[in-house]
C-alpha cells in the first residue's frame, strides 16, 4: 500500500481490552469509537458515539464511508454496570445487543455493491454465553445456554446476532471469539473482584473499607466439589495479541468468500496449559475463604452486599462463580499453528497469577 497504513475502526476503544489492543496496532491507523475518549493513548482519531442510540447506526455509516477501514473490531459492551454506571438493564441491552446489530447493519450498508469494502469484522463473545456450569468440555458447536446474569445473556444474544447477520456483510469475513475469563494486572471483572476481595461498591461504606485496606473474604458454598471445580483464563494481553494476529493474517488464509459472502469463523479462546481448580486460585490469591450452607445462602449474602453498596458483584453472577466451565480450544491452536505460543504467551496459571502481581 506504498507505505500507507491500513485503517481499522475499534468500538469500545476506551475499555481495558481496547487499550491493550492499541499497543498491538502500531502499524495500523486506528479510529476509536466510545462514549468517552481514552486517556494517555496514541490514538490517531477518536469519535464519540453511543451505540445504544438508534441514530448511531447512521453516524457509523458516515464514519465508515469517510475513513474506508479494512476491518472493524467491535469491543463496545457493558460488562460491569456499577463501574460503567449503566445500571438499567434495558439500557445495557440497547448498547450490548442492539448496538452490535447496529454496527453490523452499518458494515452491511457500506459494503453493499462494493468489492473493496470492509474485509473483516471481529466480535468478542464470551465463555459465559455457554452458561454457568456444564459438565462436558464445550466446543464451538455446543449450545449457548446463558441465563440469570444480564451480561452473559447479552453475550449469548449478541453472539446469535453476529452469526445470523454475518452473511449480510458481503465479502467481509466475520470472526466470533469466545474467550474465557480475562485475567491480568489491569483486569477488573466479577471473578477477579471476588478473589481480590476489593469492596468495589459505590457506597460511602465501601469507600471507607477501601481506604482502610479491608479485603472481603472469598465465598463458596460448603462442599468439596466447589473448590475442585475447574476453570480457565485468558490473559487480556494475549487476547489483544490474538485480535492483532487476526487483523494481520493474509486475506487468502481463512478469509475466503463463497458465493460472494465472507467466511464466518467461531473460536473458543483460553490460555495454554491445564485448567485450574478454584482451590488453586484461592492459594495464588492468598484469599480468605468463608463457606456458606449452599447456593441460596451465597446468593443471599451477595444480595445483601450488593444492596448495601459494598460489593459490585451482582447476585445474578452467583452461578458463574460456583460452576465449572471448560472449553476445547483445538480449533484456535490449529489456526495459530506455529504462532500459538507466540500469541498466547501465558498459561491459565500465569495469567491468573499476574492478576495479583501487585498484591
Amino acid at each position: 500500500m506504498d507505505g500507507v497504513q491500513p485503517t481499522i475502526v475499534v468500538t469500545g476503544v476506551a475499555g481495558n481490552l481496547g487499550l491493550r489492543l492499541l499497543g498491538q496496532l502500531k502499524d495500523f491507523t486506528v479510529i476509536g469509537v466510545d462514549l468517552a475518549a481514552p486517556r494517555n493513548t496514541q490514538l490517531q482519531r477518536f469519535v464519540e458515539m453511543d451505540l445504544g442510540l438508534e441514530s448511531s447506526c447512521q453516524a457509523l455509516i458516515h464514519l465508515l464511508r469517510e475513513t474506508n477501514p479494512v476491518a472493524v473490531v467491535h469491543l463496545a459492551f457493558v460488562i460491569d454496570p456499577v463501574r460503567t454506571g449503566v445500571l438499567d438493564v434495558d439500557r445495557m441491552w440497547q448498547i450490548n445487543v442492539a448496538g452490535t446489530a447496529r454496527v453490523m447493519e452499518a458494515i452491511a450498508e457500506v459494503n453493499r455493491g462494493r468489492e473493496d469494502g470492509i474485509r473483516q469484522f471481529i466480535f468478542p463473545s464470551s465463555v459465559s454465553a455457554y452458561g454457568p456450569d456444564f459438565p462436558e468440555i464445550a466446543t464451538e458447536e455446543s449450545p449457548l445456554r446463558a441465563h440469570t446474569l444480564p451480561y452473559a445473556i447479552h453475550k449469548k444474544e449478541s453472539d446469535e446476532v453476529v452469526r445470523f447477520r454475518a452473511p449480510s456483510l458481503g465479502q467481509c469475513s466475520t470472526v466470533i471469539l469466545r474467550p474465557h475469563i480475562f485475567a491480568g494486572a489491569s483486569v477488573q471483572n466479577y471473578l477477579m473482584g471476588a478473589f481480590r476481595g476489593t469492596p468495589n461498591g459505590r457506597s460511602a461504606r465501601a469507600a471507607k473499607l477501601r481506604e482502610r485496606g479491608v479485603r472481603l473474604p472469598c465465598m463458596f458454598p460448603i462442599g468439596r466439589r466447589y473448590l475442585d471445580n475447574k476453570i480457565q483464563f485468558i490473559h487480556v494481553d494475549d487476547m489483544a495479541r490474538l485480535i492483532a494476529w487476526l487483523l494481520r493474517r493474509p486475506a487468502d488464509t481463512g478469509q475466503a468468500t463463497k458465493n460472494g459472502v465472507g467466511q464466518l469463523t467461531v473460536l473458543n479462546v483460553a490460555a495454554r496449559g491445564e485448567p485450574m481448580t478454584f482451590r488453586e486460585c484461592i492459594e495464588i490469591a492468598q484469599a480468605k475463604v468463608i463457606r456458606v450452607p449452599g447456593k441460596a445462602a451465597m446468593r443471599a449474602v451477595l444480595q445483601l452486599m450488593w444492596r448495601l453498596g459494598i460489593s459490585a458483584i451482582p447476585p445474578d453472577a452467583m452461578p458463574y462463580m460456583t460452576g465449572q466451565y471448560i472449553m476445547n480450544t483445538d480449533r484456535l491452536r490449529k489456526m495459530l499453528g506455529s504462532d500459538y505460543e507466540r500469541v498466547l504467551t501465558h498459561t491459565s496459571r500465569e495469567a491468573f497469577a499476574d492478576s495479583f502481581s501487585d498484591s
